[in-house]
C-alpha cells in the first residue's frame, strides 16, 4: 500500500509552476475552449490568466502537491464572488489575458455568479492535475486535502464543473450534483455540485 501524496499550502513562489500545470490540466476544457476557441491562443493566454486566478485566491486556500503535480484553489465562505473593488483592481491585467475574448469570458463568470447558492460554504474555485500525472491519485488527493482541512469549519462545500466526465470524480469525494446550465445556447455545459459538511 502506497503513502498518501504529501500536499503543502501553496505559496507565492509556486505561483508560475501552478499557473503552468494548470495550463496544462485545463487546455482541453469545455469552458476554457469556449473563451479561447484557437487552441494556440489559449496555450499562449492559459498561463497568464492561472497565475492571476491563483492571485484572486490569495485570501482563500491554495493547495499544492509536493512535486507540483496538482494543486486546488478555494475560496472561503463569503468569498464566491469577485468584489466590486478587485474586479477595478484587475481590469487591466484580466484586458490584457482576455484580449477579444473578453465578451466570452465575462458570459461564463456572470453565469457562474449566478448559479452560487446561498449561505456560507467553501468554494473549490480550481482543481487541476498535470495531464503527465493523471491516474496517480494526486488530484483526488488535492481535493481531499482542501475537505479534511474545511471539515473543522462544519461547513458545505460547493464546486462547478464544465467537464462530464469529472462528475463520477467528484461523486467519489462526496459531491453531488445539485443542477446543470449552459451557458448561451452555444456555450458550454456546466453542472454545480454540493457537498454536505462532515465533521
Amino acid at each position: 500500500m502506497t503513502d498518501s501524496p504529501s500536499i503543502r499550502v501553496a505559496g507565492n513562489a509556486d505561483r508560475a509552476r501552478i499557473a503552468a500545470m494548470l495550463a496544462r490540466a485545463f487546455a482541453d476544457d469545455p469552458a476554457i475552449g469556449y473563451i479561447f476557441p484557437d487552441p494556440a491562443v489559449r496555450a499562449r493566454k492559459l498561463p497568464r490568466l492561472f497565475a492571476l486566478l491563483f492571485d484572486e485566491d490569495a485570501d482563500g486556500m491554495r493547495l499544492v502537491t509536493a512535486g507540483g503535480e496538482a494543486a486546488t484553489l478555494w475560496r472561503g465562505p463569503g468569498r464566491t464572488r469577485t468584489t466590486y473593488w478587485h474586479v477595478l483592481r484587475q481590469a487591466l491585467p484580466m484586458i490584457g489575458t482576455f484580449g477579444t475574448a473578453l465578451g466570452r469570458a465575462l458570459a461564463v463568470s456572470n453565469a457562474i455568479d449566478l448559479h452560487f447558492p446561498r449561505g456560507d460554504y467553501w468554494y473549490l474555485h480550481i482543481a487541476g492535475c498535470d495531464p503527465a500525472a493523471q491516474g496517480r491519485g494526486l488530484g483526488g488527493a488535492a481535493v481531499r486535502a482542501g475537505l479534511e482541512r474545511i471539515a473543522g469549519s462544519g461547513l458545505p462545500a460547493y464546486l462547478e464543473t464544465a467537464t462530464e466526465r469529472n462528475l463520477g470524480f467528484y461523486r467519489a469525494l462526496g459531491f453531488e450534483v445539485l443542477g446543470d446550465w449552459r451557458i448561451a445556447k452555444d456555450g458550454p455545459r456546466f453542472w454545480s455540485m454540493w457537498r454536505e459538511a462532515h465533521k
